[in-house]
């Protein structure tokens, strides 16, 4: 079993957490590696990361192994963008014998006639203890490289509106990948007393300050099934999230902490009313409690095990077919 991921160690990010925890997950029975690319390398399965960046890996294994699973997990990029333009990733959809989303309303992004072929398998991560609730102080935490889709410029704008707010405090985790938003951070950094970018950290180190939080936010332009907002419902941290189709999938439709995508005032209303109503907070963490066993390890290994027994079924099946050929 080979899984594909175009994003390694070094990358500290979503996929490469996702492809670690996979292989981890599947190395009890199957023998399993991760690789940045397939160049031929023997495997009875590959599962590929990224319908679009994993394309070459998609289409160079498919044929030359026609009848062999190909599994091809999506991310948010290709989902509510790639797949709709991308030439690369809408044959990769065609190619994969299983597609993934990471979150509950991924399959409604999909293209109608691929949805029979596509599973959900909610990412996982082990619970931490809660913090305790806030004192004179709300600490808050968004993770995320500097880059577009994550807009982290809406935490920024909505940080300057709190910048009086001596009793909320925001941390910035993540690489400075555009370098306009890093410049942004700096400035943020500089001119208010209670904002920090603390730049890439480790992960144990990431998740050790989710968990130490009082609230997490996401305000992503798309999402695919964002780590870190499991991460946050497994360590009792309330979440606050852009109401895009990803983080629904995550945390549900009834959750009371959204905000619209680029709405910075709504942003800090919802940080301050946090702050400032401890029952609100309570809601919050309450509401993520209610979704945490989707993201437990034992569900997630359950998941991923049985796509697997059953993509390599679906091979045996279409090895006793004549001329089989790939969709």
């Amino acid at each position: 079993m080979l899984i594909v991921s175009p994003a390694l160690a070094a990358a500290n990010n979503g996929n490469w957490q996702t492809a670690s925890r996979w292989a981890r997950l599947l190395r009890p029975d199957f023998h399993t590696r991760v690789l940045g690319d397939w160049h031929g390398e023997p495997c009875d399965a590959l599962i590929a990361l990224h319908a679009r960046r994993s394309a070459h890996a998609v289409a160079a294994y498919t044929a030359a192994h026609p009848t062999r699973p190909c599994i091809v997990a999506l991310t948010g990029t290709d989902l509510y963008r790639d797949i709709r333009d991308d030439s690369s990733a809408q044959e990769s959809l065609r190619r994969a014998s299983h597609l993934v989303v990471l979150q509950e309303q991924g399959i409604a992004a999909l293209p109608p006639a691929m949805r029979a072929k596509a599973r959900v398998i909610f990412q996982s991560a082990p619970t931490r203890q809660p913090a305790p609730p806030p004192g004179r102080v709300l600490r808050v935490i968004f993770v995320g490289h500097l880059r577009a889709e994550k807009d982290p410029m809406t935490l920024l704008r909505a940080a300057s509106r709190l910048a009086c707010r001596r009793d909320i405090r925001i941390d910035l985790i993540g690489d400075g990948q555009d370098c306009a938003l890093a410049e942004s951070a700096r400035l943020a950094q500089a001119t208010q007393a209670n904002f920090r970018w603390l730049g890439g950290r480790p992960h144990a180190e990431t998740r050790r300050r989710i968990q130490r939080a009082h609230l997490l936010v996401n305000s992503s332009l798309m999402e695919g099934g964002a780590h870190v907002i499991l991460e946050a419902v497994r360590s009792g941290t309330a979440v606050v999230a852009s109401h895009v189709a990803g983080n629904i999938g995550m945390l549900g439709e009834a959750h009371a902490g959204y905000f619209e995508v680029g709405d910075d005032a709504a942003l800090a209303a919802l940080i301050e009313t946090a702050c400032d109503d401890a029952l609100f907070l309570a809601r919050l963490r309450a509401a993520g409690e209610s979704r945490s066993a989707l993201f437990s390890p034992s569900t997630e290994k359950q998941r991923l095990h049985q796509l697997v027994a059953e993509s390599l079924r679906h091979a045996v099946i279409h090895t006793q077919t004549p001329q089989e050929t790939r969709p």
